[in-house]
């Protein structure tokens, strides 16, 4: 059998926490700021973690599981 190969695009969006986590950095903070609020840009500042609902699907992309 030949070696699973990574999802390029999915190894540049997550990363995997010492927990095992998965987490990725929050959308809509490249351009156009000016008319979102300091708390939103506050809060897109943080990391995300990965829903449950979505977490086989990212593992699987990450080869994980």
């Amino acid at each position: 059998m030949p070696k699973a190969k990574t999802n390029s695009s999915a190894k540049k969006r997550f990363k995997v926490t010492g927990s095992g986590k998965i987490t990725f950095q929050k959308a809509f903070k490249r351009h156009i700021l000016t008319k979102k609020s300091t708390k939103r840009k506050r809060l897109m500042r943080k990391k995300g973690l990965v829903s449950d609902a979505n977490l086989h699907f990212v593992k699987r992309l990450l080869n994980l599981k």
